[in-house]
């Protein structure tokens, strides 16, 4: 036993690397695949099984309260008819004393219990069988009790509440629906009581149930007493298929239904084929609701999976037999070059690329693939450095902004609410009014609690800015908006929007004229938040216009270069580009003379938004 192991590790030593790739991948993924695809099948087939008794369970519920539904209409339908009192008083009196009287009854009541029976299309007659030996025979919905069948059926009747339902009626019930009913008249002595019969045939009352010809599942409405008495689709592929053994399925799923049980599926064997039924018990009717199944059909095409998985498995052997050889050897040539392009990086080297030799256009294989993604990998580390740095540098600049604006901050908003106050006892609003806009504006740049603003916080900042120069410049600048209420509390960054009406305000604005800036804010694609601000100025010279979309259209790592205040068009769309990727930022269009929209776009998820 030694030996005969020695020799097997020596002959696996000496064998080359492209027999040892094909041993392993045959023991470590050619059987257990197959292993696993065996058991993937079998938990398919019980899930399947699952699936469609899950989907039989619900389709047979949804059958009940059909049948129950139907029903009803047939019951509301009696006592519809039990109302006619003077019809019911008639056919228990005299009908052959007087011809006027009977007249008037044919024009009158029984045209009502005729429209009743006409209003519901699932109704197929409705007769009375009334014990008066005085009836008049002569319309098919009164008869003499005497025509009824069973005589003594009102018993039972009696002992079952007054109403009952017969799957196939007495009389012709072959493809017949009956439902029976006391009518109980005061003062009767020893008569038999009335009955009254609403019949209805069964494809009416089954239409849409049981006329489905494909699926799964064959519906079946089977009677409670008689085992060899059934309502179903013979057209249905199951009936088809069945043939002479329907009598035999139905009879077997026929001796195992009990009426305290339903929920679980019922398994009958006939011949050499297997059969699943799931069904509920209708009490008032004394019938059950059955939809079957073939197992075979159910699991037919998990069947065929065994047939393709063995196949493949041996298709795939083959392909790695002949392949293997041939691409280990260009593998671990190629994968040589990736290690050392590793090792020079470990040392510092992040120029390290590895040469790929590729063509322009060629994508290459997933060798090529990974040393593709390896280059960007080195190209994204150092751009996301740079990044770095300059995020830190804009955090310290942001922090020394802050610090500088918060000096002597109290003591001038005690100086400006000192002046409002004395410009409202001196009877001045205007001035008063422009103070308090001038203080909002000190107290939203000053004050940075949060590197984030509700958006209606910002449109209130350029709203309180805008009246300020209203004041300062006599200027007659208009600020609308079109806002939906849902974004007002959405979280932007701050002085994001404030730069932008700045500068519309003094480049837009005709020099003594007006200007109109409008604000609007939609989701687009639920995943962008787009902000416009456009006004109807002078437009922006086409040159400009040019200079500025070049620079708007840069990288976000170039350097920011700062407006006159400090946050400019550009220093708006470099933060946004640094904080939230490529995909944000400004655009401006324009035409000279007319307008000018900037377009602010950022992600929309609040959780995904940083601050300045």
């Amino acid at each position: 036993m030694k030996a005969v192991s020695i020799k097997i590790r020596k002959i696996y030593r000496n064998a080359s690397i492209s027999q040892k790739l094909f041993l392993a991948f045959s023991v470590m993924i050619a059987i257990p695949a197959i292993v696993v695809s065996f058991l993937f099948i079998r938990v398919q087939e019980s899930q399947l099984y699952k699936e469609a008794m899950s989907a039989g369970n619900g389709h047979v519920s949804r059958m009940s309260e059909q049948l129950r539904s139907r029903m009803g209409i047939l019951e509301n339908a009696s006592s519809t008819a039990l109302t006619q009192k003077s019809f019911i008083d008639f056919i228990h009196s005299n009908m052959l004393g007087d011809g006027l009287r009977l007249v008037k009854f044919r024009q009158n009541q029984f045209e009502q219990m005729h429209n009743i029976i006409q209003s519901n299309e699932m109704i197929s007659e409705l007769s009375f069988y009334v014990d008066n030996p005085n009836v008049h025979e002569i319309w098919p919905e009164i008869y003499h009790y005497d025509k009824f069948w069973p005589q003594q059926y009102w018993t039972r009747l009696r002992d079952e509440g007054g109403s009952s339902y017969q799957l196939f009626a007495f009389k012709d019930g072959e493809h017949t629906l009956s439902y029976y009913r006391l009518v109980r008249l005061q003062g009767q002595g020893g008569k038999r009581p009335t009955i009254m019969e609403i019949r209805s045939e069964h494809r009416v009352f089954f239409g849409g149930m049981l006329e489905e010809t494909g699926g799964d599942f064959f519906s079946v409405v089977m009677d409670g007493r008689d085992p060899g008495r059934f309502v179903y689709n013979p057209q249905h592929k199951f009936s088809l298929q069945a043939g002479d053994e329907m009598g035999d399925i139905l009879g077997g799923i026929h001796r195992q239904l009990d009426v305290l049980q339903g929920q679980e599926p019922i398994k009958v064997y006939v011949g050499d084929h297997a059969y699943y039924a799931l069904y509920r018990y209708i009490a008032p009717l004394n019938a059950f609701v059955v939809d079957i199944a073939s197992h075979q059909d159910l699991m037919k095409g998990p069947r065929n999976w065994y047939y393709l998985v063995v196949a493949v498995t041996l298709l795939v052997l083959l392909l790695m037999l002949l392949l293997v050889s041939h691409t280990t050897r260009r593998i671990f040539r190629r994968m040589d070059r990736v290690l050392i392009s590793m090792r020079k990086v470990r040392r510092g080297q992040l120029d390290a690329k590895i040469d790929l030799g590729l063509a322009a256009g060629d994508t290459g294989d997933e060798i090529d693939e990974m040393a593709i993604s390896y280059n960007n990998m080195l190209d994204e580390i150092k751009q996301l450095m740079t990044q770095v740095v300059d995020k830190q540098l804009i955090a310290k600049n942001a922090q020394l902004h802050s610090l500088h604006s918060q000096i002597n901050s109290h003591f001038l908003y005690n100086a400006l609410e000192s002046i409002r106050m004395l410009a409202e006892v001196r009877r001045e609003p205007a001035i008063a009014d422009a103070l308090v806009s001038l203080g909002s504006l000190m107290r939203y740049s000053m004050m940075w609690r949060n590197d984030t603003v509700a958006l209606s916080e910002e449109l209130a900042n350029i709203q309180s800015y805008v009246g300020f120069i209203n004041f300062m410049e006599g200027g007659s600048i208009a600020l609308l908006s079109d806002i939906p209420n849902e974004l007002t509390r959405y979280a932007i960054p701050k002085m994001c929007m404030q730069p932008i009406v700045e500068n519309a305000v003094h480049h837009g604005a005709p020099r003594g004229g007006s200007v109109t800036i409008e604000i609007s804010a939609r989701v687009e694609n639920d995943s962008m938040l787009v902000i416009r601000i456009r006004d109807d100025g002078n437009g922006v010279d086409p040159d400009i216009l040019a200079g500025l979309q070049a620079v708007l259209e840069g990288e976000s790592d170039t350097p920011i270069v700062a407006s006159k205040n400090g946050l400019g068009l550009e220093n708006v769309h470099k933060r946004l580009q640094l904080h939230y990727g490529r995909g944000s930022g400004l655009r401006i269009d324009s035409e000279q003379g007319a307008y000018t929209c900037v377009t602010i776009s950022m992600p929309w998820a609040n959780a995904n938004l940083g601050g300045w």
